[in-house]
């Protein structure tokens, strides 16, 4: 499969190119797009990493959380 790699490149690269190419309002679409396939189909991962994280204390660290000594 030594092939793969530059198949991977070649579509990130002309997926990149179709994305510079394409209008503001086609940008916000895609986006909406985007967003609302997660939201239907990925939500309940969404709130699964959202309850670990107010769980463990916030869910990252704050710039005073760490002293040294």
């Amino acid at each position: 499969m030594k092939v793969a790699p530059f198949l991977l490149a070649g579509l990130a690269a002309y997926g990149y190119y179709k994305f510079t190419k394409m209008s503001e309002q086609e940008k916000q679409d895609l986006m909406n797009k985007g967003k609302k396939f997660v939201n239907e189909n990925l939500g309940g991962v969404k709130d699964l990493f959202g309850k670990a994280a107010s769980q463990a204390g916030g869910g990252g660290f704050s710039k005073n959380s760490f002293t040294q000594s």
